[in-house]
């Protein structure tokens, strides 16, 4: 029977991984909205207007969740979490707080002039508030980051009667996986944007839209993958390179290894890492490849599972598969890429049908590669929750198991209910598309006029369409 504890992390993990889709969603959308609305300004083609238009719609509604699950979230470190939260609130809070101060700020001070100011500011003055909102995203994903990186390899502290006291705070916003972690995280968010917009474009391409808005869209995403995706493999490799150094034992458990061997250590591609057996049955090795990859030496020795504490070794076999399902598609971005360059250069990026449903395939897939990194990192981190100072098991509230376990249930019905809902109605957005536009010259009447029928002031009334309908032409009659 699982503990209070157990139920607790279960909690956290069910709540962070609805949570953790938003912020990366809006973080890439922010900034791709700001470069659409620029497009606009500087060529003066609608088809960026119309793009920054339904993107927009689509991020209201993203960010409102975001928000929502966020605040949700939180309240798990007074309930569940009070004795971590005593033993690191002195930290985790103050990031936390200037997380608050400076980007939510940002984001809900600039929020109503990029959805709702397009008749009320100037064109320049309300592209800085789009630019706005993008910066702020992204001084948030550096605050978050800061905060959960210093739990993954704390600095800058002292235990002072049981308690973690601030004593460098450069040390611990700057702590040593935080630049990794954060430089992977953000190329996440836009890896995982531009693959939502390319799936998007290509179900539309291959319903027959040949309008300048699809191709656009599906052109800036695919050349997004194609610089990004790449690069994000370089980063994961410097990311596991300083995991190493940090937390071997983590590495260890993705790799399913349990001997330290000398001469060099095979990687194994496939296997079931086994606890009880301390071996990684069935598993499929190429030698000396474990030791060139996370070493850059062919001899390289890893410290092996054994050579832990068994109380202080994570679960092998949910971070063995975890990392390897994020890699996966990881390398599956980077094929996509890859082909996408080919038929650009052949001129059959929009006509290749079996390339449409390999984008639409794969559309998702930079969210699933979000959670399984996740996954392997928190995981991957166990048995502590903050590293080699607080153990999990030590931290949760002394509550029971029955009030955990039903403020759980309710978790589950409720969230699936509200973002369920939330997450249909994404999709319906997603499935009409942004409008078809004639170009109009920058500055004319219809150019704005396009896009200014927005009359609410919550973020989420930035989203106009109809839930119900299920046609962009329903929504015009709407």
């Amino acid at each position: 029977m699982l503990t209070a504890t157990e139920l607790a992390r279960i909690q956290f993990a069910f709540t962070i991984s609805f949570h953790i889709v938003f912020p990366a969603l809006s973080i890439g959308l922010a900034s791709f909205i700001a470069v659409l609305e620029g497009a606009w300004l500087k060529t003066g083609e609608t088809v960026y207007l119309n793009l920054c238009r339904f993107w927009s719609r689509v991020f209201a509604v993203g960010f409102g969740m975001g928000v929502v699950s966020g605040v949700v979230m939180s309240y798990q470190f007074g309930t569940n979490w009070s004795v971590f939260s005593n033993y690191a609130g002195s930290v985790t809070g103050p990031l936390l707080t200037y997380e608050v101060l400076t980007a939510f700020f940002l984001e809900a001070g600039f929020l109503g002039i990029m959805l709702f100011g397009w008749e009320k500011v100037g064109r320049l003055a309300h592209f800085g508030a789009t630019v706005m909102v993008a910066v702020g995203t992204l001084v948030s994903m550096f605050w978050i980051l800061s905060s959960n990186s210093w739990m993954q390899t704390p600095a800058g502290y002292a235990v002072v009667n049981g308690r973690t006291v601030p004593i460098d705070w450069f040390a611990i916003v700057f702590n040593p996986s935080f630049p990794y972690r954060l430089v992977h995280m953000g190329l996440s968010a836009f890896l995982a944007t531009a693959l939502l917009v390319a799936g998007t474009a290509g179900w539309h391409l291959l319903k027959g839209r040949r309008d300048a808005a699809i191709k656009t869209s599906f052109s800036m995403a695919l050349g997004m993958l194609l610089v990004l995706a790449p690069l994000q493999a370089l980063v994961g490799d410097a990311h596991g390179l300083n995991t190493l150094r940090y937390q071997p034992a983590k590495i260890a458990a993705i790799e399913g290894i349990w001997e330290t061997e000398q001469g060099g250590i095979a990687l194994n591609l496939f296997g079931i890492p086994d606890a009880q057996a301390e071996a990684t049955r069935h598993a499929l090795s190429i030698p000396h490849l474990g030791s060139l990859i996370l070493t850059h030496s062919w001899n390289g020795t890893i410290r092996g599972l054994k050579t832990f504490a068994p109380q202080d070794r994570p679960y092998s076999l949910i971070v063995f598969w975890s990392f390897r399902v994020m890699v996966a598609l990881g390398l599956a971005m980077i094929a996509l890429a890859l082909v996408s360059l080919v038929l650009r250069r052949t001129g059959r990026l929009y006509a290749s049908a079996w390339f449409l449903r390999a984008c639409v395939l794969m559309g998702p897939a930079g969210f699933v590669a979000l959670l399984a990194g996740w996954v392997t990192t928190e995981a991957g981190r166990q048995p502590w929750l903050v590293y080699g100072l607080l153990r999990t098991a030590q931290a949760a509230s002394p509550v029971s198991r029955q009030q955990v376990g039903v403020s759980l249930l309710i978790y589950v019905v409720v969230y699936f209910l509200v973002f369920g809902t939330g997450i249909y109605y994404l999709m319906k957005l997603l499935r009409n598309g942004p409008g078809i536009t004639e170009h109009t010259p920058l500055g004319e009447p219809e150019a704005i006029g396009a896009i200014t029928t927005w009359s609410g002031r919550r973020p989420l009334s930035g989203a106009d369409e109809l839930i119900e309908s299920t046609t962009l032409e329903e929504n015009r009659h709407a």
